[in-house]
């Protein structure tokens, strides 16, 4: 409760504000006769204030202009106070614009006591003639004003036909009420009350904190799965070990007792003490009959199993959007990151993390039914998208789960035996597509 009575003068002046601005006026007489009764603050808010101090002088300063025909005058007022953004994406204002180009331009002919000053009209029509040529330019087009193209050029315009109407006083005070009616609810819509924009501040900050927490999220979990896979092979390794521990204190108590140990039962050991990636080329690298190599090659394959560094989580769906309506550039530079991500990678437990990211966010669309997925960037029209496209497609090819992944689609078959046929022999994209057609019949 302190804390609502420590704001309570702005907050108060914050509701004050907004339903002034939402012209709830009988709401505000009796919101404000309450607040008297209870002994509330309610200070006058800053909104209304600076409205009634720069909007409401400013409009009459732009209407005055406009029925003294000053129009060097009006169109300074015109241009700084009615924002770009307005002048040239709202339609109402790019109309009301060109009518009051008009207007000044024959303001002259309807309001001088017998003939104009010729200087002074023939100045007005070639700022019209040059208004016409650049922002009046873009309602060339409109059957509306498409007439008054023809103004500059007409020797009389009070008598012609087509402009009569332009004449009659009736025209000038529409005029009139529609550019008043226009400034109250553009030069009003610029005081947006601070409740608004806290609103709105706060829904787009909320709106960018779920996305980074989501992201977060996504790269949290990313990095669980990483670190559970290192821990079961972590036991694993630690359960192997005991038994290769065992096994080795039962072989130096036999020697004790003379009996010789064999090198084929030293290579066993040895094969059973590194990973998959590593058994077969240390186990085959040692010399048995030179003493201390089975030291130097356990230390050396230690230092090739220090940790191997997390790469960066992607946004999938983002690369993916980008691979199928980027341009050609943009789609043959990530497929070439894509690729180098894949191959150089340190090969085991780094590369099989990279590897099953792009299969579990289905990178190449394998899994997918739309018409436009990344597979169809084999058929795309740029050489150099074909053959990045093909050169992924290899490296997949190139790992078991790859294989697995992409014969999963009976139509990715069908596509590269086509580009087979289709490509020059001479190709790269030709010599890759070649190549992962020959890696699926690999096991």
């Amino acid at each position: 409760m302190g804390d609502v009575l420590a704001y309570e003068a702005e907050l108060l002046g914050l509701v004050r504000e907004y339903l002034d601005f939402a012209e709830f006026e009988e709401t505000v007489k009796i919101f404000t006769k309450e607040c008297k009764i209870k002994g509330k603050p309610l200070p006058k808010p800053a909104g209304f204030s600076s409205r009634d101090s720069k909007a409401l002088p400013v409009q009459k300063d732009l209407l005055t202009a406009f029925e003294n025909g000053e129009q060097k005058v009006f169109f300074q007022l015109w241009e700084e106070h009615i924002s770009s953004s307005v002048q040239d994406n709202e339609p109402v204002a790019q109309k009301l614009e060109f009518y009051l180009h008009i207007h000044f331009a024959t303001y002259l002919l309807k309001h001088s006591m017998g003939k104009p000053d010729k200087a002074a009209l023939e100045e007005r029509i070639s700022h019209f003639k040059a208004y016409l040529e650049t922002k009046g330019a873009a309602l060339s087009q409109t059957t509306e004003f498409l007439p008054f193209y023809a103004l500059p050029f007409v020797p009389n315009p009070m008598v012609h036909p087509s402009f009569k109407e332009l004449f009659q006083d009736s025209w000038t005070l529409d005029l009139r009420t529609r550019l008043e009616k226009f400034l109250s609810l553009t030069l009003k819509a610029r005081q947006t009350p601070q409740l608004l924009t806290l609103f709105k501040e706060n829904g787009q900050c909320n709106k960018e904190m779920l996305q980074h927490l989501h992201q977060q999220l996504v790269e949290s979990e990313h990095r669980t799965m990483t670190y559970l896979k290192r821990f079961n092979k972590m036991q694993a390794d630690y359960h192997n070990l005991i038994g290769v521990t065992a096994e080795l204190v039962d072989s130096l108590e036999a020697t004790v007792n003379g009996k010789m140990i064999t090198p084929e039962y030293l290579q066993s050991v040895c094969v059973r003490l590194f990973s998959n990636q590593m058994r077969q080329s240390v186990a085959h690298s040692i010399d048995f009959t030179r003493p201390g190599t089975v030291s130097i090659k356990v230390w050396v394959f230690l230092q090739k199993m220090q940790d191997v560094p997390l790469l960066p989580s992607l946004d999938y769906e983002k690369l993916k959007k980008d691979l199928v309506t980027g341009n050609d550039r943009l789609k043959a530079f990530l497929l070439q990151a894509l690729r180098w991500r894949l191959t150089t990678s340190y090969p085991g437990e780094q590369r099989d993390t990279v590897l099953q990211a792009y299969i579990s966010n289905d990178l190449l669309d394998c899994h997918s039914n739309c018409q436009r997925s990344v597979l169809k960037l084999l058929h795309s029209k740029s050489e150099v998208v074909r053959q990045y496209m093909a050169r992924l497609i290899n490296a997949f090819a190139s790992l078991a789960e790859g294989r697995v992944y992409l014969s999963r689609n009976p139509v990715l078959l069908r596509m590269l035996e086509e580009r087979l046929k289709t490509e020059d022999k001479d190709s790269l994209t030709w010599e890759n597509v070649l190549g992962a057609l020959q890696k699926f019949s690999l096991r």
